[in-house]
């Protein structure tokens, strides 16, 4: 699986997405430009430890994504979409695209993927969700439909043992 943002803003975000791709093996693309440092300390403190093994790969802007990624089938996270999240079939190798905290993906990236935008549902009082929140809903969802692929589905106790 493979997430994709396009030109993220806040670096606590893109450092607990980092750490939800590190978790599940998932690929994190990063297309600029970014809205800070991969330096910063807001980064490394969400991303905790894990960030040095973290599988990402940063684009100049979203014609290199396209040009360095040819063939990925790609689904755009959209508060503007038609089609639900759970409404689709993910395969193992989709990219999922979420845009910029502040205005989401371009709209002209969206009118010409249409059939590839999908959407979160949610009450309309609200206009979206937490960037980190939103990518967790739609990567577990995804992760879930590929039956959870090489992914611990049980676990242990620290100091005590399961009943049986």
């Amino acid at each position: 699986m493979n997430i994709v943002l396009h030109q993220p803003e806040i670096p606590s975000n893109t450092g607990n997405i980092g750490r939800s791709c590190v978790a599940t093996g998932t690929k994190l693309h990063l297309i600029e430009p970014l809205g800070f440092k991969l330096t910063e300390k807001a980064l490394e403190r969400a991303g905790m430890d894990y960030w040095d093994k973290l599988d990402y790969a940063r684009y100049i802007n979203y014609e290199d994504y396209l040009q360095k990624n040819p063939g990925a089938r790609i689904w755009y996270a959209t508060t503007k979409a038609k089609k639900c999240y759970t409404d689709v079939r993910f395969e193992p190798d989709d990219h999922i695209m979420f845009g910029k905290e502040s205005a989401g993906i371009p709209e002209e990236i969206l009118v010409d993927n249409e059939e590839y935008c999908i959407r979160i549902p949610m009450l309309p009082a609200i206009r979206s969700l937490n960037l980190a929140n939103s990518v967790a809903i739609v990567l577990f969802e995804a992760l879930r439909q590929n039956g959870f692929d090489e992914m611990e589905r049980s676990g242990e106790l620290h100091h005590l043992k399961w009943r049986d």
